[in-house]
Order: C-alpha cells, then structure tokens, then sequence
C-alpha cells in the first residue's frame, strides 16, 4: 500500500513527525520533490533534527530511505545531512538514490540568491537554495541527471550546454565573471564517488516492492498553496507538493496510492512572500510565534520567523480538496491553551465587499480581508494528555470545528512537538 503525508497549507504544517509516525509502519520512506529549502523538525530519543533532503523514516533500521527522480539532489548538503546523523549517534540509514535524479549545483544557488538582490522589494521570498534556477534548468533540458555522473564524456558535453547559457546570464545580467568547465566537471567527479554506492534505479526497486505488498510511504515538501499549478502563484515553490504528484516524482503507479494525510495547523503559519489572509500583526503574532513549536514558529532551513495567523478556513479546505485527502492531521493544538477565546477566519471579504468561502485566485487574494468568528478556549495545557476523551470539551469541539471545515475526518491529533506527543481518535 502506498501513503502519502502532504501539506495543507503553506509548508511548515509538522509534515516531519507525522512522517516519522508513521515510517514506523512503513517499509520504504520516499522524499518525491523539492530539495534542501524546507525543513522537517524530528524530535525524538536521538535529540532534535532539522531534515532537509534525507527522507523522515532515517530513524528507523528497517526502512528503505529513497530519493526520488523528482528532487532536487544538493550532493553536498546531502552528505552533511548523513554526518549530523552519524555525530549524533543515530545508526547508519539505508539510502537509495535514483539515478534518474537531477543535480542542484553551486551555480544555482549563486542564480538564486543574484536573482532576488536584482528583484529587490520585488522578490519572491526565496530561501535561496538554488530551487527556482535547477527547475528551470530541468525543464528546459540542460540539468544534469546523476545517472550521466558516471559518463565522464557526456557530463563534459553537458555542462557545456549548460554553461552557453549560464554564463551569459552571470556576465550581462548579474555582472559576475564567467564559470569554467573543468573546475565544475571535478567537483561533480568526486561527489559522484561519494554517493555511488547509493545510486540505482528506484523506479523499478519502487515497482518490486509495491508489487509484493510492501507499505510504501511518500513524504511531501511545503504544502498545497506553494503548488506551482494550484497554490498563490508566483509565490511559490519550482515543484509540485501535491499528492497526485507523489505519483511521478517518486515514480509509482496513481493507483496504488491508497491514503493521504494532509497535515494541518490548530492555527496558521507561512515563510516566504505571498497574500496570507488570515496574518496577524503586533503582540498578538509576537505571542502567538513565541509559543509556537518546539522553539517558536522560526523556519528550519532558514531561521526567519514565520509569519502567523488564525486558523484559515477557506484555504485549509481548499489544500485538503486538491491534495484529495483521506484523513488530516491536526498539529500545534496545544499551542493554542493560553487564549480565552480562538478567532478562526470563516471566510474572505473582496475588495468590492463580496464573502468568499471558496479559494481564490492570487490576484483576487491580494485584496482579501479575513471574516472572524471566535471559538471558545480552553485555558489549559494539554500536554501529556493520551486519550482524545481527556481533552476539555472545548478543545475537542475546536478538532471538531476542523473536521467539518475540511469536511474530512481527523484521527490524529498533536498535542505536543514530541514524536510521542500525539493523539489518536
């Protein structure tokens, strides 16, 4: 059987430990998009760990970690991925790579980060990572596949077709001196050795083992609004978080994706540029970052704070529509235990004053006001609790207001940032 945790909203959902739950279960771990941006926090017996392209299920000695044809392979950032682990104590992981992956190079940070100093206040919010140039380098053809690592002859062909183009963007627009062949046919040579024994064709390894009734686990990056095709275009991601995508990105039939989780907020919460309606400002955000997460509500690749807001109605049944979930999960309740009363935004005002309950797009968005209602708290930490008939009765309400919104049950519940902090209904 084949699952799938994704994101509802934004990206920062706590993706990671439901992933990590449930990797106790799985037979192979899959990371199908994306690259080093984002970051999933774990907490767990071997201490606190920040995953950027390692798949969630490295805790685990029975699971068969696999990056995906869809992910963008930092090499580098890769191996101290694996030495942090190492360092801490956590066993060697089994790791497969495909060999179909495609390279994110040096190059494509140094894009990255010129593209949006030339943007200025126009910017995108990047983290930087090199994620918008690598797939723009895919889709045009010119990216590099780790499969043609081990072909000295064609790399060398490929990276001068690459460097044609790149190099006249890193002169006459960014005024940067022109990048040589050889220094980066070295590079790529050597971190070609360092991660070999891990290359194979996962495509077919995916095929066997879903075949043999294996239970195979997909683990998205950010989350349904940062969707190219879907979310509040342009401020998004270069690859799909979808679900549906999974699909591709890992390399498996759609028909045998049988579960998705799509992780949800008790509030909301984004990095990076874009409309966010239900954003609030001042103490109020202040108070509400301080106490979210495990160490407040920071990014975990890239330590800004995030930008927080009341739970959003209107875009959270909408990530959990296109990600065509079977069941959320609902994280960072107990968060919420210090408020009187929870706003939570029922809906959209439009500029010219319409209510809006379904999603819509970026450009209507932009000049959208939250609609309140308030719930009330509970005024109480419910940390430690392990049974979802413990909770206040208006803290269970709360879950319930959320499962009618997304119009879709949730049976899992975190009350804590501890992978053990979790309650099943």
């Amino acid at each position: 059987m084949v699952q799938a945790v994704v994101g509802a909203n934004w990206g920062d959902e706590g993706k990671g430990k439901v992933t990590d739950l449930l990797a106790e279960q799985s037979d192979v771990v899959v990371r199908f998009q994306g690259g080093a941006n984002a970051g999933h926090t774990i907490i767990n017996d071997f201490g606190r760990f920040s995953l950027h392209l390692l798949p969630s299920g490295v805790f685990h000695q029975n699971v068969v970690n696999l990056i995906g044809p869809g992910v963008a392979l930092n090499i580098d950032a890769l191996m101290r991925e694996l030495e942090s682990l190492e360092a801490a104590g956590v066993p060697e992981p089994q790791l497969k790579i495909s060999d179909r992956c495609q390279v994110l190079l040096p190059l494509h940070v140094d894009q990255d980060r010129l593209e949006e100093e030339r943007l200025g206040h126009k910017s995108f919010g990047s983290t930087r990572s090199g994620i918008a140039p690598f797939y723009a380098d895919k889709y045009a053809k010119i990216g590099l596949q780790v499969c043609e690592l081990y072909d000295e002859d064609m790399l060398r062909e490929r990276l001068g077709l690459l460097l044609d183009r790149k190099n006249c963007l890193m002169e006459y627009l960014y005024h940067q001196e022109p990048l040589k062949a050889e220094d980066m046919l070295e590079m790529l040579l050597k971190q070609a050795e360092r991660i070999r024994p891990m290359v194979c064709d996962t495509t077919r390894f995916l095929h066997e083992m879903d075949r043999a009734g294996r239970t195979i686990l997909l683990e998205g990056q950010l989350g349904t609004l940062r969707d190219p095709d879907h979310g509040i275009y342009p401020y998004t991601t270069s690859s799909s978080p979808l679900a549906g995508f999974g699909c591709v990105g890992a390399g498996i039939p759609p028909t045998s994706l049988k579960k998705i989780y799509a992780v949800t907020k008790a509030y909301s919460s984004a990095v990076g540029a874009g409309p966010f309606v239900s954003e609030i400002f001042g103490e109020a955000a202040e108070e509400l970052r301080r106490r979210g997460g495990d160490r407040g509500e920071y990014g975990a690749t890239t330590g800004r704070p995030r930008s927080v807001g009341w739970f959003d109605a209107v875009a959270t049944r909408y990530g959990v529509m296109v990600q065509g979930a079977t069941e959320v999960v609902l994280t960072n309740l107990d968060v919420l235990g210090y408020l009187d009363e929870i706003p939570v935004c029922v809906a959209y005002e439009t500029e010219d004053g319409k209510r809006l309950e379904d999603f819509p797009a970026t450009p209507v968005l932009m000049h959208c006001k939250p609609i309140l209602e308030t719930l009330p708290g509970w005024k109480s930490d419910i940390r430690g609790l392990k049974r979802y008939e413990d909770l206040p009765e208006n803290c269970r309400r709360y879950v319930e207001y959320v499962e009618s919104v997304c119009q879709v049950p949730v049976h899992m519940v975190s009350n804590g940032p501890k992978r053990s902090e979790m309650i099943y209904r």
